[in-house]
């Protein structure tokens, strides 16, 4: 049997030291999912094992589908854009992307002769064009995905209105935090000799650096 080092270690990163005892609650939880203590850990490991269930439900769909993860992310984008009636330019999804114009390029040709999308000319814009996904591809994704999302919507709709606004905005709090930018990594003070010595060279060079320029 394999052993489940969160129960003694908490999250990933280590569980905090608790300031206080917490309260014994007056009736028990209906669902508690992992019991590994406390009630902030239980719930940053049920977002973690829903991440990972997501993750590998994107691979299936993403080998289902016979393509590539920015292929399908650049799918999830053109149908979505096209069903609110704004339908994206090439560069449009490059910035969604995250790519370059020339990687947009290669990736809209690939989903272009595999009958994924199609170029038309832009409603208002006679120089600029926009990239349409085809009718296939909306019945394709529907059949791929469409009973998995009937099923999580499922789930969300067995929420309460009070569970819904809790969990909308637990989620959205953290994707904010998620998405902010990360702390600088504090001195490792387990640091090898080795690595030690990587960094005294380097700040070595940086500090040499101004005096070969006044030198010069």
């Amino acid at each position: 049997m394999q052993h489940d080092d969160r129960a003694s270690s908490g999250y990933w990163y280590g569980s905090a030291q608790p300031s206080a005892a917490p309260a014994r609650p007056s009736s028990p939880a209906p669902w508690r999912g992992h019991d590994h203590g406390e009630p902030a850990v239980q719930v940053l490991n049920a977002l973690r094992d829903y991440r990972t269930a997501e993750a590998a439900m994107r691979r299936r769909s993403r080998d289902a589908m016979g393509m590539g993860e920015k292929d399908m992310l650049a799918l999830r984008y053109l149908l979505e854009a096209d069903r609110a009636g704004s339908p994206l330019t090439p560069g449009d999804l490059a910035r969604r992307l995250g790519i370059s114009t020339a990687s947009t390029t290669t990736l809209l040709d690939r989903l272009t002769r595999s009958g994924h999308v199609r170029r038309a000319p832009h409603p208002t814009d006679r120089r600029a064009l926009v990239v349409l996904p085809t009718a296939d591809t909306d019945g394709e994704v529907r059949s791929t995905l469409g009973s998995m999302h009937e099923r999580m919507l499922d789930v969300a709709r067995s929420l309460d209105p009070v569970q819904a606004e809790t969990v909308t905005a637990f989620l959205t709090a953290m994707a904010e935090q998620v998405a902010a930018p990360l702390d600088p990594p504090h001195p490792d003070v387990h640091a090898t000799p080795a690595r030690a010595a990587g960094r005294a060279g380097g700040k070595q060079k940086r500090s040499t650096a101004p005096q070969s320029a006044a030198a010069d």
